[in-house]
């Protein structure tokens, strides 16, 4: 069986190649050509032997998934569902934040074994975990069809399908493939894991100090609202989460994001935000009201703005940063899964 090269980090593939007979240096051609060129195809490396050549072609593949449909918004973001070779589908989004800063959020799994309540890729519930290539593949991907250079800097953030902590090994495999100097030269400051809380994996990617941002989706501020929310609360309640994020290696100069879901009539008022202000006042934390993005078949429904703003302004009163996510892609399927499960509805219909 062919092994997806896109699995594999600078290292691995060159003790692969030295094993199997050809220079060490190879492989960073070879990531040259992947990363920094977008060539995909083995036989295009015009500075490869032709008996490495034969190799690659009979030993690896580039073909693990391929994008098979995107969504274009007005606001410039792109959502992409992406097909794995054993036809399943997940799905990532191009972001354009600013003028040129661009940010990219990937999927860590098919499907999420989390099951939050606002969520739809937990209708679906879990198929599998993607493997590094899969994961990695999403950014070369997406930054070939946007023609992004390769020198490019960007921003990556885990918050797409699934919840990267499950899938922690091959999470950490693709950050540290992207951040390779001589492949996509993504440094692990620009990267950010988003996670429902499950304390000790924060605790065990804390001990591997790769230099991340965190992000903790936290959504409500005690633990019966969130285990509603969110049932794995009731595994790893908010002060467990608390208590790991304290001990969580940041740089200095960054601030432990905490991710707020604001629903209309449920978590946004401003008692709420009383008791978040004192949730998080021993921390260097950052806050994010993120609106409620409404989709079919959902209970919940999107808050005023003015009562977003009040829960701003009153936690930037008490000292708390805060900013409001900007919603994107609200004219197309903006919601997390949507674009996925409108796609399966459409096969089987």
């Amino acid at each position: 069986m062919q092994e997806n090269i896109f699995s594999l980090s600078l290292n691995a593939l060159g003790a692969i190649l030295e094993n199997a007979g050809f220079q060490k240096f190879r492989a960073k051609q070879i990531y040259h050509w992947l990363y920094v060129r977008y060539v995909e195809n083995f036989e295009a490396m015009d500075n490869l032997p032709k008996d490495l050549k034969t190799y690659l072609n009979k030993n690896f593949t580039t073909k693990s998934a391929h994008i098979c449909k995107e969504e274009k918004s007005l606001d410039g973001s792109v959502k992409y569902l992406f097909q794995t070779q054993d036809n399943l589908s997940y799905e990532a989004v191009f972001l354009k934040m600013k003028e040129d800063k661009f940010t990219l959020c990937l999927s860590s799994q098919v499907g999420c074994k989390v099951g939050c309540s606002f969520c739809l890729t937990a209708k679906g519930g879990f198929v599998r975990n993607l493997s590094a290539g899969e994961i990695v593949y999403q950014v070369l991907a997406i930054k070939k069809q946007q023609g992004i250079p390769h020198n490019k800097a960007i921003n990556i953030v885990y918050m797409g399908m699934g919840e990267p902590l499950d899938n922690l090994d091959n999470v950490v495999s693709a950050i540290k493939i992207t951040a390779e100097l001589d492949g996509l030269g993504i440094s692990t400051r620009r990267q950010t894991i988003s996670t429902s809380g499950i304390a000790p994996k924060i605790k065990k990617l804390g001990a591997l100090n790769l230099g991340v941002q965190l992000a903790i989706s936290l959504h409500a501020v005690d633990d019966k609202l969130r285990t509603e929310l969110m049932p794995i609360n009731k595994a790893y309640n908010i002060q467990a989460i608390i208590d790991e994020v304290a001990n969580f290696p940041i740089d200095s100069r960054k601030r432990v994001m905490f991710e707020y879901l604001v629903i209309d009539n449920l978590n946004d008022d401003l008692d709420s935000a009383k008791k978040l202000v004192a949730l998080l006042n021993k921390l260097k934390a950052k806050v994010n009201l993120i609106y409620f993005n409404p989709h079919e078949g959902s209970i919940y429904k999107r808050p005023s703005v003015e009562k977003v703003e009040a829960f701003r302004e009153f936690l930037l009163k008490k000292g708390l940063l805060c900013t409001i996510r900007e919603s994107k892609g609200l004219d197309i399927s903006a919601a997390c899964g949507q674009l996925r499960e409108r796609t399966i509805t459409q096969k089987g219909a």
